[in-house]
């Protein structure tokens, strides 16, 4: 069906106006002149929106672009007029951070309760502030550990957070008090993570005597720990050990040798123990051979953070010798309540109880911990599956949808809105609307049933990716035809046996990529189904004896498909048929896997797990489970996600190098 049909048939739907498709460019010009800021533009179009079935969002972007110099009766009229929609609590969240801005604690504590969505982490920063100033020592005790929670969360040093955490450092009491150390802290995770706004702001708390010296360590952690400008500064030990922390994400091997040479003795062991957390977690995050003896230097693991420890536990399942199971346990026990629930940390648990002895104690809590995660759900629940002994197989398919449950959908004005605006092209608007209505409207999101049947209203009118997105959130109710639907089949599986790839494999790497948005287009250039680079495309259309091709073409859902699948068949041949380095290769490029591949003969999970990327780690173990769920619906018949992954290693150098120009 045609766009204009679309939107035609919802605006019927929708209101009773006629036309509504007339007033379509009205609304795309207010989204322009919102982005824009042009708030002239939006009050001269907002009386030609009114009645329009995405009216909400021209009146939010309307009051929303003079948000900071509106009066309190425009706000309240506004959440008057449009209650209960997104776009009332949108302009409430915002509402919210301009009365913590202004410090009007008191209009902010009124508004809050009505405040629906709450995931907002700045907004829950002023909330609690605004708590600690009206109850003060008679406040929950848990309050100042959900600041310094959000605090060390936060990328940049937002001003709800930092005021919350300044706050409670400067007057604090009891339980309800931060401490120097806590921002210390705080400026040890931001130096590491490269964000000197965030460690500045921290510094500034407990030592703004200390903000040039912080700079300078900044701008070159050599030059200031050799300098000798540290010898009267009260807070040396701090300062030395942020500036080992940002020497050590460039350059752990000359952090190391200061430490040792220089500085280990002058700092407290936990600081000793956080700068070897750091050192050893660069090496890791490098492949290192050293990192092990690295994380060796800690004296107590406990002082690491959850990052650190992941990395521990990945050097130890690398290591050359095989997995060091001892320290795999090591490491996984040492974090965090919520880090030892992550799946990955639950399976790599298991295993190094099996793999660590034969006790019955072991075997047993093994086995806890397998089923515990053990299902068809993600890559590590697919492994439990398979270490329990089972295949992977699609889960039978809840009962079907009954009318009422449908018709309950397709009124949902929210999920309506969201679908007008995704095909009038305000995808991410339309986005964020569906999400809000799925997940945000009412305390815990929808119910299972009321998640597919929102999902199949997505996939009946082929927006993929809120049908999977949807789908993916039930608990106890699976369908997974809806979770991993085959748009385009006759395409894909032509394609597929025209050039010889696993058609779920094609389709687990679509899924990953795109969710099936035809016109998705990436950050750096990606276009389509696959996702495929215009200069990947163009050497693949080389290869393929593609004449005349133009990269305008990858907007061409044929084309894309036979691109897409061409370059993945390219670099599968390149990497001996392992899927998980193809996969790699596919996001990050070939040259990388190359690198990584290289070290010990590894176990493909294990060697997916160690991949230094977070953004192609992810990928690569999601398009293999994806793989996994797609053949068991494509053939009916139980899979094995390990068979797939096979093990990793260096290239054989006796065969020849197939494509060394491969983009």
């Amino acid at each position: 069906m045609k766009l204009p049909t679309i939107l035609a048939l919802i605006a019927v739907a929708l209101s009773c106006q006629a036309p509504a498709q007339s007033r379509d460019e009205i609304v795309l010009d207010m989204n322009q002149a919102f982005k824009q800021g042009n708030r002239q533009r939006l009050s001269q179009l907002l009386p030609l929106a009114r009645g329009h079935v995405l009216e909400p969002y021209a009146a939010y972007w309307e009051l929303r672009a003079r948000l900071d110099s509106a009066t309190p009766q425009e706000v309240q009229q506004f959440f008057t007029q449009y209650a209960g929609t997104y776009q009332e609590d949108r302009l409430r969240n915002d509402w919210l951070l301009v009365l913590g801005q202004r410090r009007d604690f008191a209009a902010f504590a009124a508004e809050f309760p009505r405040y629906r969505m709450k995931d907002d982490r700045e907004v829950r920063c002023y909330d609690l502030l605004a708590q600690h100033l009206r109850d003060g020592a008679s406040a929950p005790a848990s309050l100042a550990e959900e600041v310094r929670r959000n605090w060390y969360a936060q990328r940049e040093a937002d001003d709800g957070c930092t005021l919350a955490a300044r706050t409670l450092l400067a007057d604090g009491q009891g339980g309800q008090r931060l401490t120097p150390n806590d921002a210390w802290r705080k400026a040890r995770l931001a130096t590491e993570a490269n964000r000197p706004r965030a460690a500045a702001a921290a510094v500034e708390m407990v030592a703004p005597n200390a903000m040039g010296l912080l700079s300078d360590l900044t701008v070159s952690p050599t030059k200031f720990l050799t300098s000798g400008r540290l010898a009267l500064l009260k807070t040396r030990r701090e300062m030395v050990t942020l500036a080992l922390i940002r020497l050590a994400t460039t350059d752990q091997e000359g952090a190391a040798a200061l430490l040792e040479s220089k500085w280990g003795p002058q700092l407290s062991q936990e600081e000793r123990n956080w700068v070897w957390g750091v050192i050893g977690r660069q090496a890791a995050g490098k492949l290192s051979v050293d990192a092990l003896n690295y994380y060796r230097k800690v004296a107590r693991d406990g002082d690491l953070t959850d990052e650190m420890l992941g990395w521990k536990a990945r050097a130890a399942l690398r290591s050359a010798q095989g997995p060091q199971w001892p320290l795999v346990l090591q490491a996984v026990n040492a974090m965090s309540d919520d880090g030892r629930k992550e799946p990955t940390w639950v399976y790599w648990k298991a295993r190094a109880l099996l793999g660590s002895g034969s006790a019955e104690a072991q075997r047993a809590e093994a086995q806890r911990l397998l089923e515990s995660i053990a299902s068809v759900r993600g890559f590590y629940e697919q492994l439990a599956l398979e270490e329990l002994g089972q295949k992977i197989i699609a889960p039978q398919r809840p009962a079907p949808l009954t009318d009422d449950e449908k018709e309950m959908a397709r009124q949902n004005p929210s999920l309506r809105r969201g679908i007008y605006a995704i095909v009038l092209g305000l995808r991410s608007e339309g986005v964020r609307e569906w999400n809000y209505a799925t997940n945000l409207a009412k305390p815990g999101g929808m119910t299972d049933r009321e998640l597919l049947a929102a999902a199949q209203l997505a996939c009946d009118r082929e927006l993929w990716d809120r049908c999977i997105n949807t789908s993916e959130r039930t608990k106890a109710e699976i369908d997974q035809e809806q979770r991993f639907p085959m748009p385009f089949r006759d395409a894909v599986l032509r394609r597929a046996r025209e050039i010889n790839i696993d058609p779920a494999y094609v389709y687990g790497l679509i899924r990953q990529e795109s969710r099936f948005v035809m016109d998705a287009r990436s950050s750096v250039g990606a276009s389509g189904l696959m996702q495929v680079m215009p200069a990947t495309a163009r050497w693949t259309a080389r290869k393929l004896g593609m004449n005349g091709f133009g990269v305008d073409q990858l907007n061409d859902r044929e084309t894309n498909i036979a691109i897409g699948t061409g370059y993945l068949k390219l670099v599968l041949e390149d990497f001996n048929g392992s899927m998980a380095m193809a996969a790699a290769a596919y996001n990050a490029g070939p040259g990388r896997p190359r690198l990584w591949r290289n070290g010990p003969v590894l176990e493909a999970a294990i060697w997916a797990e160690n991949v230094p990327f977070a953004e192609t780690r992810d990928y690569v173990k999601k398009v293999l489970s994806n793989t996994t769920a797609y053949a068991a619906l494509l053939t009916g018949q139980p899979q094995s996600l390990k068979a797939r992954l096979g093990r990793v290693g260096p290239r054989d150098a006796s065969q020849p190098e197939l494509n060394r120009d491969i983009p």
